[in-house]
């Protein structure tokens, strides 16, 4: 009976251990055979408006200096599983992304795998990049490839020894991100096909406007109906219209472009960057977004 046990026990060890080893594996979007996908140089003057509306600049420009396109990274964002440093995304060839292919961005944002094959963690906002399109992500390379380079690589993540396991990320994306494209065959009209695009996409709006479980996943529940702030240092608005269902289109257009709510107030915290950015964007962009946002089913606020 003993030895019985022992081999259906071992057994079983086995199997979770290659069961955990399958579902753990990176898997990048793209593979070497799609490289010719993106060998077509993309447009940088588009490429700056997918920079902005992905609000890239906000974390990846180094602290502690006014030049929102020096990209050496270094951010310190805090987190319940430990802080973490946000990258060089600059075009410098050894510590940044200039020595990267196309493919390799467009791996890292709609999969969150580096070049190297390794698990990016969700800081990095590709539950919602997973949407961008492969046209998107080439502008956006080929703009990144016209800023200066910078030299230097951030610190290293301060995380417990567990949450360094990388592949603990891959069980992660297998219980959260959802690789489901949008579809084409919505009732909805164009406005709101590049709204959702924007919001739920591009713009990954619901990554900080929503509540997270104990493993850090985005409770549906709460999508886009606010939460804690994921830095711990404060609670961020509800965005359905369970909260701002009193805000006409034009109310919405004019936070996105001077900062200035229907009440007369300005936005502050991390919102402040985020209108830098959407400032940029066509005024049609913009509208896109309010339409969107007008037409989500409204969402109770969850309690802080």
């Amino acid at each position: 009976m003993k030895l019985n046990f022992t081999i259906a026990l071992l057994a079983a060890v086995l199997a979770g251990a290659a069961t955990f080893w399958m579902i753990s594996a990176p898997r990048p979007a793209f593979s070497e055979a799609d490289a010719a996908a993106f060998d077509r140089p993309g447009n940088a003057e588009h490429g700056r408006l997918v920079f902005a509306a992905g609000n890239c600049a906000s974390c990846h420009a180094s602290p502690g200096q006014t030049d929102r396109l020096r990209l050496g990274g270094g951010l310190a964002l805090a987190s319940p599983f430990g802080t973490l440093r946000v990258p060089n995304i600059s075009p410098d060839r050894r510590d940044g992304i200039g020595a990267w292919h196309t493919i390799d961005l467009a791996n890292a944002l709609l999969s969150g795998v580096s070049p190297a094959r390794e698990h990016y963690y969700p800081a990095l906002p590709y539950p919602s990049y997973v949407h961008m399109t492969v046209e998107d992500v080439r502008d956006l390379m080929a703009y990144l490839q016209t800023l200066q380079p910078v030299s230097g690589r951030a610190p290293p993540h301060e995380l417990p020894a567990v949450f360094r396991i990388r592949r603990l990320l891959g069980v992660w994306k297998f219980l959260f991100l959802d690789h489901t494209p949008f579809s084409s065959n919505s009732p909805h009209d164009d406005a709101w096909q590049r709204g959702r695009y924007l919001v739920e996409g591009l713009g990954h709006c619901a990554e900080c406007h929503s509540s997270r479980n104990l493993l850090g996943g985005i409770k549906p529940n709460t999508r886009l109906a606010g939460g804690p702030d994921p830095e711990g240092t404060g609670f961020i608005p509800n965005i359905t219209p369970a909260q701002i269902g009193d805000w006409s289109e034009d109310d919405i257009v004019e936070l996105l472009t001077s900062g200035h709510t229907r009440a007369g107030n300005r936005v502050g915290s991390t919102m402040t960057d985020v209108v830098t950015n959407t400032a940029m964007l066509p005024p049609s962009d913009r509208r896109a977004i309010a339409v969107y946002l007008k037409a989500l089913p409204p969402r109770p606020t969850p309690h802080p």
